[in-house]
């Protein structure tokens, strides 16, 4: 896997050390940023992954292909000439049956969030401390919003842009509404221009949330008259009637066979999982499955009742079709086009994931538990973590943090509680040795703890 322009590797050095059999290379422009990443590499001892400062428009051929190449955050950040060269780079770079992803703001929010971003420029105009540009910046936005009227539209997406941008970091914010370059682009125009450089759409890489458009036969029906067939313009149209902000998109080669329909069997080749947990539902020929946001799905369906009963207690590990055929056999379930139906809209309800590979979670929560080397490193730099499964967690509670960095597999739940207590002597032990339980059970459901 290639990353273009991964800073400082937050997003490529956790990838790495959760799938230790493959290869991963990183490159970016400053060159602050790569050093600290390679200070991470050598900490964890990883040796397949590399990191290095290299300018985009330079030569590449000493890279090799990839399978993968990522470009997160890039593409819509970038003057012309660096977009053009990011296709050329895919398509000289990516293997024959690779896959490019790549991220961008998209039209026509794209129009709303430059509207924001002109008025914080221009108030900004002469500053260069990042932190100060960012600050000035949203308190010329809290002054705007004051002066509007309480029932005016801007006022509401001011103070919705405002809400977004003040959970982030100042540099998170510096990048993606305050950089130089700033080109929010139509879906179709990134389409074509991909084109250019002989790669095609194949898809995105989150599937629409339950509540999209694309999933209302009447809103269907009019955008398929419209667009006369043609499913890339009908995307567009999806965009627009979806206000769209922001996408993440998937390239291959042009030549690619791309099989559209999918097919029933392909599950097999899947692997399941599910974070939900079951509470009983007044029917009691029904259960309530809850995922950690609190989302909730009520079903009396046997064969849906089994799978996510099952994946529930396995949970954060993953199970294959065959492992589950029997048990949704004994339900009544087949695996035909009505059965993989209703497993894609279970994966579009979020109650149930599907992933192509087996994370090298803990599948349950050992004598000595042990967090993965990169949580504790970025618990110890950061405060925040990625799981093994790629997810990113704040970590506000210092207690938590500092079991965290503590959880390396040399202490069991007394040597744990020693170290709590020096940490925290004003603390009573009987509450550091509640949280070091209810810690661990979080941990080990959000992915940290490695096998």
């Amino acid at each position: 896997m290639l990353e273009v322009g991964c800073s400082e590797g937050a997003n490529l050095i956790p990838i790495a050390y959760a799938i230790p059999g493959s290869e991963f290379v990183g490159f970016d422009l400053a060159g602050l940023p790569v050093e600290r990443a390679r200070g991470r590499i050598r900490d964890l001892g990883l040796r397949n992954v590399s990191i290095f400062k290299r300018d985009i428009l330079e030569p590449f051929e000493d890279l090799g292909r990839f399978d993968y190449i990522i470009a997160h955050g890039f593409y819509a950040w970038v003057p012309e000439a660096v977009r053009d060269r990011l296709f050329e780079l895919i398509k000289g770079l990516l293997t024959p049956a690779g896959i490019a992803f790549v991220s961008y703001n998209a039209q026509p929010v794209g129009y709303m969030r430059s509207m924001i971003r002109d008025m914080m420029m221009f108030r900004v105009e002469g500053l260069d401390d990042l932190e100060q540009r960012v600050s000035e910046g949203l308190d010329f936005l809290r002054f705007i919003v004051k002066a509007k009227p309480d029932n005016d539209i801007y006022r509401a997406l001011l103070e919705d842009a405002l809400k977004r941008m003040e959970a982030r970091r100042p540099g998170v914010t510096c990048h993606d509404e305050m950089n130089d370059a700033f080109y929010p682009v139509h879906f179709l125009e990134f389409v074509r221009h991909a084109a250019q450089y002989g790669l095609a759409y194949l898809d995105e890489a989150v599937l629409p949330p339950p509540q999209d458009p694309s999933y209302k036969q009447d809103v269907r029906s009019v955008l398929e008259k419209a667009s006369a067939g043609d499913f890339l313009k009908e995307e567009q149209l999806l965009d627009f009637v979806r206000l769209r902000a922001f996408r993440e998109t998937l390239l291959v080669h042009a030549d690619s066979e791309v099989h559209r329909e999918f097919s029933p069997q392909a599950f097999r080749r899947l692997l399941f999982a599910s974070q939900t947990t079951m509470a009983p539902a007044e029917n009691p020929d029904s259960k309530i499955f809850v995922l950690p946001s609190n989302i909730r799905m009520e079903s009396n369906h046997p064969a849906v009742i089994a799978l996510l009963e099952e994946l529930g207690k396995l949970w954060p590990s993953v199970a294959s079709y065959a492992d589950l055929e029997p048990k949704l056999a004994e339900k009544g379930f087949v695996l035909d086009t009505a059965g993989a139906a209703l497993l894609i809209r279970l994966a579009v309800a979020k109650m149930l994931e599907l992933r192509s590979w087996r994370a090298p979670v803990a599948p349950r929560i050992a004598e000595r538990p042990r967090a993965s080397a990169c949580s504790r490193q970025e618990a110890r730099m950061w405060g925040t973590a990625t799981s093994l499964l790629h997810g990113f967690v704040t970590l506000e509670d210092v207690k938590v943090r500092r079991l965290l960095q503590l959880i390396d597999g040399s202490h069991d739940r007394n040597g744990l509680l020693e170290a709590m207590r020096t940490e925290f002597p004003d603390t009573p032990a009987s509450e550091l040795e509640a949280g070091i339980e209810s810690s661990l059970n979080l941990l080990h459901r959000s992915a940290f703890l490695e096998d």
